[in-house]
């Protein structure tokens, strides 16, 4: 069982993008947790419109969206994960896919990528974090990833995804000194869960070590291993799996 001793019982958590690999992990392990009240699954698409678990209808690119999914939390959140993110799209025109070099550089793609992986935390940042608990340890976590560290770039490529954690992860820093100013014990962070076994990676695992390929539950644990050992001196930084800080 994860410990969650670091938070105060019962808690109330919200994971958005609950219907992608590592969201659907978390929502699991938290359910399944005695420490845990209620768990807010929000998501765009639904995975088993027939489950009681269905998550809320949530579009990461829609304020209107967040805004009206906000308005669903009935009780001070312990915990707010968001778990959404975009690498590749083969049903767009053009494919959206990492760029190798500056020749495949397009607005289009740009523009969507940074959208879904730092417009769109921003935005729930915006209205889930005034519901955050102020008595109490809160978090608010966002999945951003190695490659976003400008200091760690030592290959190139990958323009948009690199330039969209890099971008989330100034915003996660800047949130977290406004946020320190009214709720001196919230947590605002970045999250670099590792390889996981998803279609976020799907097409980039042939060079991954097997024991670097993280299945969505081994993910989730890990991750929520590295939030129970937070604290409000760790706002505005961003760490790995393992809990080890990413240079920005």
């Amino acid at each position: 069982m994860i410990d969650l001793s670091s938070f105060s019982s019962p808690l109330n958590i919200a994971i958005i993008g609950a219907s992608g690999g590592i969201g659907q992990a978390l929502v699991q392990a938290l359910q399944a947790h005695p420490q845990v009240e209620q768990v807010y699954g929000f998501a765009r698409k639904r995975s088993d419109k027939n489950s009681p678990d269905t998550p809320t209808a949530l579009d990461i690119t829609d304020e209107d969206s967040i805004q009206q999914a906000a308005k669903t939390i009935s009780a001070p959140l312990d915990l707010v994960i968001v778990a959404s993110g975009l690498l590749h799209d083969s049903t767009t025109t053009p494919a959206l896919a990492p760029e190798k070099s500056l020749r495949d550089l397009n607005p289009e793609t740009i523009t969507q990528v940074m959208a879904v992986n730092t417009l769109g935390p921003a935005l729930v940042a915006k209205h889930f974090i005034p519901l955050m608990k102020k008595r109490n340890k809160s978090v608010f976590a966002a999945l951003s990833a190695r490659v976003g560290s400008i200091g760690d770039n030592r290959l190139g490529g990958w323009y948009s995804y690199r330039a969209s954690k890099a971008a989330l992860n100034m915003l996660l820093k800047t949130a977290a000194i406004e946020t320190a100013r009214r709720n001196k014990n919230a947590v605002i962070v970045g999250l670099h869960p590792g390889t996981v076994d998803s279609k976020l990676s799907l097409p980039f695992q042939k060079n991954v070590a097997p024991d670097k390929l993280f299945s969505p539950s081994q993910a989730a644990d890990y991750l929520l291993q590295v939030i129970n050992q937070l604290t409000p001196a760790d706002s505005g930084n961003t760490f790995a799996w393992d809990g080890q800080e990413i240079t920005p």
